[in-house]
């Protein structure tokens, strides 16, 4: 249950918060860290709420240190946890890079996810974006998920390779986690990153229900 809104969410929807020995607030992604704990939904400005209303203090029945950057170092480590299953992808080879891996992926249907880096050009995300729905048309798969907001460089470190502009993520067991921790990851400011007709990829979750 989310320690704000009092709702009842799945897990995946939800952030654990624990102390650490010092008193300071902090995120347990994994769910595992000893003590007492708490949730909130995985969310930015729910977790600014818990913050401003002191909510940490009464759900940890202490008095927690909470940094006033508790948000952007939760997205930090979400943004950590998103590079890492994108290698384990990559090292299960259910990751392709490379326009045209990219493009022939799409259109077969078995890209689960697109990954396009920050500096990608707005004609290769166009391109893509009509592969995608090419793809769709003919396999009837569901929508790729639409990651954007990771650097070249970023992604060049997680997959092992340098200047990578567009990727696709395979289905697949590890594919499948990198699926769910972008999710996690994107939810965090509010974002869902479903493949766009053109480059909009900072949609409200709301705007998709």
């Amino acid at each position: 249950m989310c320690a704000v809104s009092r709702q009842v969410l799945p897990e995946d929807r939800l952030i654990r918060f624990v102390t650490s020995p010092e008193g300071d607030v902090v995120a347990d992604l994994k769910a595992r860290l000893p003590g007492r704990g708490m949730w909130l939904e995985g969310r930015r400005p729910v977790i600014e709420e818990a913050r401003r209303k002191h909510v940490f203090d009464r759900a940890l029945k202490t008095k927690a240190k909470v940094a006033d950057d508790l948000g952007d170092q939760v997205a930090a480590l979400l943004k950590s946890q998103l590079l890492g299953r994108l290698g384990l992808a990559a090292r299960a080879r259910q990751v392709v890079c490379g326009f045209a891996k990219v493009e022939a992926a799409l259109r077969s249907g078995e890209a689960i996810c697109l990954v396009h880096a920050v500096e990608a050009a707005d004609d290769g995300r166009n391109k893509l974006a009509g592969a995608a729905r090419q793809g769709l048309a003919s396999t009837g798969t569901d929508e790729p998920l639409l990651v954007a907001h990771l650097t070249t460089a970023e992604l060049g470190l997680a997959l092992g390779r340098p200047h990578v502009i567009h990727a696709a993520v395979l289905d697949g067991a590890a594919g499948r986690s990198f699926h769910d921790a972008a999710l996690r990851n994107l939810r965090f400011d509010n974002e869902i990153c479903q493949q766009p007709p053109e480059r909009e990829h900072d949609i409200d979750v709301a705007d998709r229900r």
